[in-house]
């Protein structure tokens, strides 16, 4: 019987509070266009981008933690995993004209294939899920759906 393995590529790097967002996704579009998606999924690259500055926002403004960003590519999907501090689980919630902010979960909702959160020893990591350029799951219409089932 042969066995199969799966190939992987993965990044991390850590983001102390006082960082600015827009350093983890300066980093993780250096990591796209390595991958070559800057080129041949340009839609999905803005995606990501916008789903790593609203995690590590999270993690920074509401678990006022650090955040450690790690991007990983089975050929199949770009995980993007935030971990930080705070034990209290994300959930999306509608828009409202009565408060500004609390829209990033609902974002990460709309643009990621799949997210998750789960609960850790040491706080939380949420896990955004992506299917790359090429794969036979991509298409226009990504199918969003959790990976917990609540969609």
């Amino acid at each position: 019987m042969e066995r199969s393995s799966l190939r992987a590529v993965g990044w991390a790097r850590s983001l102390p509070l006082d960082s600015e967002v827009k350093a983890a996704r300066d980093w993780a579009r250096e990591h796209l266009a390595s991958l070559g998606w800057t080129t041949t999924a340009p839609e999905t690259v803005d995606a990501v981008l916008l789903t790593v500055s609203e995690l590590v926002t999270n993690a920074h403004t509401h678990a006022h933690s650090s955040a450690q960003l790690i991007m990983a590519w089975d050929n199949r999907c770009l995980h993007i995993a935030v971990h930080d501090g705070s034990p209290d689980l994300p959930a999306p919630r509608a828009p409202s004209t009565e408060r500004v902010g609390g829209r990033g979960m609902f974002l990460v909702d709309a643009l990621a294939d799949t997210w998750e959160s789960r609960p850790c020893p040491h706080g939380k990591t949420v896990i955004a899920c992506f299917r790359g350029p090429g794969t036979p799951e991509h298409s226009a219409d990504h199918g969003h759906r959790h990976l917990d089932g609540n969609r």
